[in-house]
């Protein structure tokens, strides 16, 4: 089992969860982040620090496209293990469907 970080992630990119993680294993896009699937110990400290509700274990259903998109990215992404502040207009991306399709960058973030 692993996490991955799903659609509301989006536009939102809280970034409470990369600084719980004890194997630094998320890694940035220009407005997301994703999980090294390999990298991750399956521990859950960051499934509870994410207000947009973005990480979830790989055992739900209907997750392998995010734990595909989660991998690839992971590999050109760069590590990030400290936390920025959002984006200013997260809360309002909270909770809005459809954003992969019309609001997703393959852009690679800041890091650390």
């Amino acid at each position: 089992m692993t996490y991955v970080v799903t659609e509301n992630c989006i536009k939102c990119k809280y970034m409470d969860c990369v600084e719980v993680c004890p194997v630094d294993c998320f890694y940035e896009g220009a407005n997301m982040l994703v999980i090294h699937p390999d990298e991750c110990i399956d521990c859950g400290v960051c499934e509870p620090e994410c207000p947009a509700l973005a990480i979830k274990p790989d055992t739900e259903p209907e997750l392998e496209a995010w734990l595909t998109l989660n991998l690839e990215y992971a590999q050109v992404w760069p590590n990030v293990t400290i936390k920025r502040e959002a984006p200013a207009d997260a809360k309002e991306w909270d909770g809005k469907p459809g954003k992969l399709e019309a609001h997703f960058s393959p852009e690679p973030g800041q890091g650390d």
